[in-house]
Formats: structure tokens, C-alpha cells, sequence
């Protein structure tokens, strides 16, 4: 058996690569997805595929709506949902991410680390399981494997 995990959390730094490594060395049978991670592309994608757009707003709404159609068709198709919110980045599209796998009944690890305990205290109580490391995330799916 192997579960397909969507990876939501910020871009802008590697610890998506952190876990898939992490996993690989465990021989953990996983494969992630997760948003556009080329920042470029993400911002660009709807004047890419629609043309050119009028104004910035419409530039955002347009790549908007395509990257949250990418979103929803690989949150359908995971087995579960990892959402990191670190430190350093505002964290809208990981909150996002980790909302819609609620609603869509996506089983859900949260990853916080203990100074955001209090503004992620809601989403934390809907999540299935909420830990402070990448390492705990991954025990956490290790262990449906046992």
C-alpha cells in the first residue's frame, strides 16, 4: 500500500525536501504532492494560460482560481494532508489548505511549532493529530504502516 500525501505549507524554504528525504530513509511507502512551488509559475499562471490580465488584481485572480483548482484536484486525491506553519512566513494559503482538508475529510496532521499554539488553537482542535516536528508527522504516518 502507499498513501499519497499533500505537503501544504508555505514555499520558501525546503522542508518539503527535509521530509521526502526523512521518508525515503525510513522506506516509508509515500508520495507527496502539494502546491505550485515555483513561485513564479504560481503567480503567473493565469496570464500564462488566459492572457494578459488588466490590472494586478485581476493578475491574482486569475492565477487565484487556477492554483486553487491544482489545489482541490490533489487535496481529492491524497490520503492524507501535512500542514506546516513555521516561524518565519504568513501562513493564508497553509490555513487554506489545512481548512479545505477538513471539509473534504482529509485526514490531517498539523505541524506548529509551541509559540503558534494559541493562534492555530481552532484549526489544531479540527486537525487529527497535531505535532511540533517534521520527524513526529512522520512517525505519525509510520505508524499506519505497523
Amino acid at each position: 500500500m502507499e498513501l499519497t500525501v499533500y505537503l501544504a505549507g508555505q514555499i520558501h524554504d525546503d522542508w518539503r525536501n527535509e521530509l521526502k528525504e526523512k521518508a525515503r530513509q525510513k522506506d516509508l511507502p509515500l508520495h507527496f504532492v502539494g502546491p505550485q512551488e515555483n513561485h513564479e509559475r504560481s503567480d503567473n499562471i493565469g496570464e500564462d494560460i488566459l492572457g494578459e490580465q488588466p490590472n494586478s488584481i485581476h493578475r491574482d485572480d486569475a492565477a487565484s482560481s487556477i492554483n486553487n483548482f491544482r489545489t482541490e484536484v490533489l487535496l481529492q486525491k491524497s490520503d492524507a494532508v501535512i500542514a506546516l506553519f513555521g516561524e518565519k512566513y504568513k501562513q493564508w494559503n497553509t490555513a487554506m489548505d489545512a481548512s479545505a482538508a477538513i471539509q473534504l475529510k482529509k485526514p490531517l496532521i498539523l505541524i506548529r511549532p509551541e509559540s503558534l499554539v494559541h493562534p492555530l488553537k481552532e484549526l489544531s482542535n479540527q486537525a487529527n493529530v497535531t505535532v511540533e516536528t517534521i520527524d513526529q508527522a512522520l512517525e505519525v504516518l509510520a505508524y499506519i504502516f505497523e
